[in-house]
Parts: structure tokens; C-alpha cells; sequence
């Protein structure tokens, strides 16, 4: 995505008034997903040791910032890029019982991110993990976690407009589920990020399944690591996967709006399937994927939700900046500057 100037801009929050916002949303969604979803609080690591396999690949080919540490002979740790993987051995280490879960505040530096309205070095996130049963590796489960998320996300939007009137709610009723095969039907020309946009705006909200395998245009709709999300499982829609992403019509910016990645994780015959797909059979070495592989590890349904992209999307924001404080190019500073975009 480009850096995007939008049409008739207006600031409808100054800077010190984004700030007692975004505290304001930021507390209450927590405090509401994790009534919703039945979620406890846990402290969670900013870094972890190199060569576990515990941290995430996200779309497969990024690479984490890393460093030496000196009083363990110079051994690597890395700055996490998702807690998927800690999460769930979180959850097997306090026996936390089916139908409840942990969350917790996830910190990223991510270099390799081009710099945008949406993308910034540093990712702020709710990881959120929940125990489940064999019963409940299933579409239905997803979709009705998916909808209790966009339900605590709706009730936010309407108590941020209680607070300040003119920043009037913008989202649909209702969440619309689609799987990434489905859209490229509809879109068979189009790039998958184009797809995504043209349903965004169709529906206003949508939930994208199926993020990771091949579609039948002989591409995935875009990569996802093969060792957390469950993205090979048949489902009942016919198709495949038990993943997705909740993407929302962004209508300041005018594009497709990425909240939160989610899905039921993998279990000991799915992660065989995928690091096969992917030729990864060398990570059922690692520590993390042999506990997973022994059946040592709870199943569960986990994901991340954006806190800025939550509260760039709510207060009506040009720019990611505008609602945390990061590195920005000058040229962009200027330009944001220009047109009243306010990074904090």
C-alpha cells in the first residue's frame, strides 16, 4: 500500500484529546473482549531465545531483530514477532480449561514493514489464545468467536460516539463471512489485495477464511507461517481452512482495513500437513513443534487484535501515527504536516 493523502481530511480530535480516546477505548475493549471471550490477563515476554521455533513467521519470510546476549555466552534472542506460539504453551503450563483462555498486550518491532497510513516499525497487539475441544475445531466455532469480536468491537464504536458525538459510527450491523476461494471466483482477475477491497467495501466488514493455502488459481491469497493458524482442514463451507482475517472498509482512506488475524490452530496431523506443503519438515525438531507433535500442547483458537489499528479505525484517523508514537520518513512527516495529519 502506498502513503495515501485522503480527499477532505478533517481532524476531528487534537492530540491531547487522542490521547485520553485512545486510553478510553484501549480499557474498555480489553476489559470487554475478555469478558466476552472469558480471557484472564498474563504478563508476556517483549523477546525470546533464537532456534525454539516459539517464535512466529508470520507470512513466512520475515526476519525477526535479534541480538547477542552477553552473561549466556552471546546466545541470539529475538523480539517477538506475534505470541501464537507462547500463548498456547501458556495455556497448557496453567491448565486452563476448555471455553477460557489468556490475553495479553504483544509488542513487535517489525523492520521489514514498508512505512504507510497503516503500517508502522512497531506493532502493538491484544494476543488472545482460548482452550478448546476436539469438538470445537470447527467453522462454526471461528465464526461465532469472530462475531463475539465484532460484537465488543461495535459496542466500543458506540461508546466512543456517546463521548464525542461528531465521530459518528461508521461499521455495518453484521459481519459478513467469505472464504479467500469464493472471492477469487467473484474476482478472478483481480489481485488478491484488490479482491479484498472490492468486498470491504461491497459488505463494510468481512471475515476472509482460508488464508495460507493454495487457492485454485494455483496461489495462496497470501502467506501465512505453516505452524500456528490451521489453514489445510477441510471445513463444512466446502472449502478449506480454519483461519482468517477480519477485514473492514476503511472509508477515509478508501481501502481494505486489516484488524485482526485469527484462527484455530494447528493440530499434531495438520501441522505435519503444512510444514510439508511448505518444506519446513525441519522444525518438528524444534522444542515448541515436538511438545506440539507429542500432543503435550492444549488445542485452541487464538489470534491478534490491532490496538492502533482498532484506535486509528474508531477515532477516524488519517494515519497510523496519529494514535502512537513511532519513526516516520521526513518526506512522509512533511506531507502528513501539510494536510493536518498530526502524528503523535
Amino acid at each position: 500500500m502506498a502513503f495515501i493523502i485522503p480527499k477532505s481530511y478533517k481532524l476531528k480530535l487534537l492530540p491531547e484529546t487522542t490521547e485520553k480516546a485512545i486510553k478510553t477505548l484501549k480499557d474498555s475493549f480489553e476489559e470487554k473482549l475478555a469478558k466476552t471471550l472469558n480471557l484472564r490477563r498474563v504478563t508476556a515476554p517483549l523477546f525470546v531465545l533464537s532456534g525454539t521455533g516459539i517464535n512466529d513467521d508470520l507470512n513466512g519470510n520475515e526476519h525477526a531483530v535479534s541480538f547477542p546476549i552477553k552473561s549466556m555466552d552471546d546466545r541470539k534472542a529475538e523480539v517477538v514477532h506475534s505470541l501464537a506460539k507462547w500463548k498456547r504453551m501458556k495455556l497448557g503450563a496453567y491448565g486452563i480449561a476448555p471455553g477460557y483462555g489468556l490475553y495479553t498486550d504483544m509488542n513487535a518491532i517489525r523492520t521489514h514493514e514498508e512505512l504507510d497510513n497503516l503500517h508502522s516499525l512497531y506493532v502493538d497487539q491484544w494476543d488472545w489464545e482460548q482452550t478448546i475441544t476436539e469438538r470445537d475445531r470447527n467453522l462454526d466455532y471461528l465464526k461465532n468467536t469472530v462475531e463475539k469480536i465484532y460484537k465488543a468491537i461495535k459496542e466500543i464504536e458506540q461508546k466512543i460516539y456517546a463521548e464525542f458525538p461528531h465521530i459518528t459510527p461508521q461499521l455495518p450491523d453484521n459481519i459478513t463471512f467469505l472464504h479467500a476461494e469464493e472471492l477469487l471466483r467473484q474476482y478472478p482477475t483481480l489481485p488478491a489485495k484488490d479482491r479484498e477491497a472490492k468486498a470491504a467495501r461491497k459488505y463494510g466488514a468481512i471475515f476472509l477464511i482460508g488464508i495460507g493455502n493454495t487457492l485454485s488459481n494455483g496461489e495462496p491469497h497470501d502467506g501465512r507461517a505453516p505452524d500456528y493458524d490451521d489453514w489445510v482442514t477441510p471445513n463444512s463451507d466446502g472449502y478449506f481452512g480454519l483461519n482468517g482475517d477480519i477485514i473492514l472498509w476503511n472509508p477515509i482512506l478508501e481501502c481494505a482495513f486489516e484488524l485482526s488475524s485469527m484462527g484455530i490452530r494447528v493440530n499434531k496431523n495438520s501441522l505435519l500437513r503444512q510444514l510439508e506443503l511448505r518444506n519446513c519438515m525441519e522444525r518438528t525438531e524444534l522444542s515448541f513443534h515436538k511438545s506440539l507433535l507429542n500432543e503435550e500442547l492444549p488445542l485452541s483458537i487464538g489470534g491478534g487484535i490491532g490496538q492502533s489499528r482498532l484506535c486509528m479505525y474508531l477515532l477516524q484517523k488519517a494515519h497510523i501515527g496519529e494514535v502512537q508514537a513511532s519513526i516516520w520518513p521526513e518526506d512522509q512527516m512533511k506531507k502528513c504536516t501539510q494536510h493536518n495529519i498530526m502524528l503523535l
